[in-house]
């Protein structure tokens, strides 16, 4: 009886083994290589740096008194500048502001404080100012919150505009 058990112990383990003998032999388990490659090579396009605008559209002129374009053909020499800005400081402000400026004749001074659409904050100076170097200092509204603000100056028409940070 004991003979008879090893037997089937034997053949059980005999047909388990060709089994996994065959099932590793086929196809399920082994995965073909692939013989036909495909290469992709992208072509390379030409890209143009200058944008080509079709259309016709009319350059934009700047309607402000006193102001002349660079290329402007209407003065045969340049106009002389009136106003120079030589110094805005502490920049970012906190309480007041100091500017230094030259001008060339006495003029009307106006400078205001506008915000970052262009609308007006402050007033700080509209009066009429000798020629020559002039250091003013203006003290900050408390109205003003902290931000970045533009300072428009303009001394008769000509515009200047610098920004400043406000603390």
């Amino acid at each position: 009886m004991r003979k008879d058990k090893l037997k089937i112990v034997l053949k059980s383990n005999i047909t388990y083994i060709t089994v996994v003998f065959l099932l590793m032999c086929s196809s399920v388990f082994a995965q073909k290589i692939d013989t036909t490659v495909i290469s992709y090579k992208p072509k390379a396009r030409v890209v143009s740096k200058v944008p080509l605008i079709k259309g016709s559209v009319q350059p934009y002129k700047m309607n402000i008194p006193g102001y002349l374009p660079a290329n402007s053909t209407s003065s045969k020499e340049k106009p002389r500048k009136n106003l120079t800005i030589l110094k805005v400081y502490p920049n970012p402000v906190i309480e007041q502001l100091n500017i230094s400026l030259r001008l060339e004749k006495e003029t009307n001074l106006s400078i205001k404080i506008t915000d970052l659409l262009g609308n007006e904050i402050v007033t700080l100076a509209n009066e009429k100012t000798p020629q020559g170097e002039h250091t003013k200092t203006y003290s900050i509204p408390a109205k003003l919150n902290s931000g970045i603000y533009f300072l428009r100056i303009l001394a008769g028409g000509e515009p200047i505009i610098k920004k400043i940070s406000v603390l």
